[in-house]
């Protein structure tokens, strides 16, 4: 059966601020955002989550309407941005925006993890889930990040994995599945 990654809904936290781990509470919008997310959500009957809790909270509420308790991954935590957390984008230093540039995969000029430690924690993640979930006979339903599920895009041979555009509440089909 698929994987359904579904981004979590609008955190509250002003635009143009980078943020990753950041644990940020949700916009004002979340119950008319977290109601368009459970319209679109096939029967599921497991349940996965990041541990932030823009990401619980619409997991806990997916839970509640599906009768279904939410299994919290810490693998599946949005990407850590350390020194860059909570700083706008327009902020930071060009050149450490160039040095990622440069090396996107391996480069850490923020001191947080690099894109290839979150691809690596990421795969190994979905790479169980996706044998797990081939078993069930409903679709599996993990609530998470964008940087999360670009990772799973790319891992799964989506051409355009890391630069994929993942709305707010976004619902996506792993490839493959």
């Amino acid at each position: 059966m698929p994987v359904i990654l579904v981004r979590h809904t609008r955190p509250a936290v002003p635009e143009g601020v980078c943020y990753g781990i950041t644990d940020l509470d949700l916009a004002p919008t979340f119950d008319d955002e977290a109601a368009a997310v459970l319209a679109t959500l096939p029967r599921t009957n497991r349940l996965v989550s990041s541990p932030l809790q823009r990401c619980r909270r619409l997991a806990e509420r997916i839970g509640v309407a599906r009768g279904i308790v939410p299994v919290v991954d810490e693998r599946l935590r949005e990407f850590d941005f350390g020194t860059w957390e909570g700083v706008p984008w327009d902020d930071i230093p060009r050149p450490e925006l160039d040095a990622w540039a440069a090396d996107f995969f391996d480069a850490r000029p923020h001191g947080g993890e690099s894109v290839r430690m979150l691809d690596e924690r990421v795969g190994a993640a979905i790479a169980e889930y996706r044998a797990e979930f081939r078993r069930s006979d409903r679709p599996h339903v993990i609530v998470t990040h964008a940087g999360v599920i670009k990772a799973a895009l790319a891992r799964a041979g989506h051409p355009d994995g890391w630069r994929a555009v993942v709305e707010f509440g976004a619902s996506i089909r792993l490839p493959g599945d």
